[in-house]
């Protein structure tokens, strides 16, 4: 790619909340590109993730796959872990204070990022960094000296701890370090890009930034993504909400999961989780809008898309071929109600409680007539609980999406 096709490329996805800066960054990385260029250097880039979870879902991915992008340009990605950033807990999105964990959980989870991570990063391309090199080697002195650059002002006008403060909650102190923290990570790898989320905003634009400049070094570029919703499409994915699409699943039911979007969240997916161009993604959005393209068959391209960056090429065609065979042949309908219900309750009481049906004995009737099905195969036992999250359907025409709280 030439430069200008890496710019539209790396900012593909980007939100940053104001036109004119959006603008500002994608002229500093053009410019930064060209420097580059004519030392003869690939740019370093990197995105920080703090370990705190080992569960890893499609909106996790986001990031990944924007480095990935970098990485298969030639510039050179690294992948750093926050095992002393997670000591205390980036407050970034909470607005409540977050559990400190220990060295061990952290540990621990950070090498589970890291074998995930893999599986969308070139692992012999990857750089795996860990800020506690640099972190837990600064003195009071230098604290001090870096938080100078900072105003109690420009933290408690920050959303979550102005919700905070206006709630009366305590905010700790040692909240505020994180920030300065970030902004130090970015300086000790001498980052010309960083790479993170819209709720990264104040600590990659204003943080890193302006810790780096006072450092006596070029500010990073901030390429702020945004948020991937969940299966729902509007909400942002999460496990405690139950429209998560885990990583650690397999090929079938990714690809199942993709096709449960809404079609209003398409092109938010084909923007964040994929290898797409901005061409590609033009091309096919046009075609959908023309009608040359129906939008469930371009569903079905940004299913096998997302698939086969996961399991290969070979599973994602296997996967679409499951699919096609068990929903389209047996017409079921791409959009349908959401039911979350937990994992132990029976399917008779989930079809009454779904308003599948009007009364347990017209369940027990159904599921006796095999009329109860569970992703096209029927179901037998009205008192034991479904073996999986699913599409279950009573008779032709009546559908709900079953996911586990």
């Amino acid at each position: 790619m030439n430069i200008e096709e890496q710019v539209a490329l790396f900012m593909q996805g980007t939100e940053y909340g104001d036109e004119a800066l959006k603008q500002a960054m994608a002229k500093e990385l053009k410019e930064r590109l060209l420097e580059a260029e004519k030392e003869k250097r690939p740019l370093r880039v990197y995105c920080g993730f703090d370990p705190r979870k080992a569960d890893l879902h499609l909106g996790h991915t986001v990031p990944m796959n924007k480095l990935r992008q970098f990485q298969d340009c030639g510039h050179e990605v690294t992948f750093l872990i926050g095992n002393f950033t997670s000591l205390i807990g980036d407050p970034s999105d909470k607005d409540i204070l977050r559990p400190q964990l220990t060295a061990e959980e952290v540990a621990e989870n950070g090498q589970t990022y890291a074998d995930q991570a893999f599986r969308i990063l070139d692992p012999k391309k990857t750089h795996i960094r860990y800020n506690a090199d640099w972190l837990s080697k600064l003195t009071f002195e230098d604290l001090i000296k870096l938080a100078s650059n900072f105003t109690i002002q420009q933290f408690l006008t920050r959303e979550n701890f102005k919700l905070r403060w206006e709630k009366g909650d305590a905010i700790y102190l040692h909240e505020t370090f994180y920030s300065i923290m970030q902004g130090y990570d970015a300086y000790a790898m001498r980052s010309d890009v960083q790479v993170g989320g819209t709720d990264q905003l104040f600590n990659i634009v204003t943080a890193a930034r302006k810790v780096m400049t006072y450092k006596g070094e070029k500010p990073n570029i901030a390429i702020i993504l945004g948020i991937l919703p969940g299966t729902d499409g509007v909400v942002k994915m999460s496990k405690s909400l139950g429209n998560h699409i885990p990583i650690n699943t397999d090929a079938i039911d990714m690809f199942g999961k993709v096709m449960s979007i809404p079609d209003v969240a398409m092109p938010t997916y084909s923007r964040l989780i994929t290898r797409w161009t901005p061409a590609d993604i033009q091309a096919i959005e046009n075609s959908v809008k023309d009608g040359s393209l129906h939008p469930r068959d371009a569903k079905m391209r940004l299913a096998r898309e997302v698939t086969a960056s996961f399991y290969g090429e070979t599973e994602a065609d296997l996967a679409q071929e499951a699919f096609v065979k068990l929903f389209q042949k047996h017409d079921i309908p791409d959009e349908m109600p959401d039911f979350v219900t937990p994992a132990d309750q029976s399917l008779l009481d989930i079809l009454v409680a779904s308003s599948l049906v009007a009364s347990k004995s017209d369940g027990r009737r159904l599921v006796e007539q095999k009329g109860v099905k569970l992703d096209g195969q029927p179901l037998t036992d009205g008192k034991a609980p479904l073996p999986n999250e699913g599409v279950l359907q009573v008779g032709k025409r009546h559908f709900v999406r079953v996911k586990f709280s």
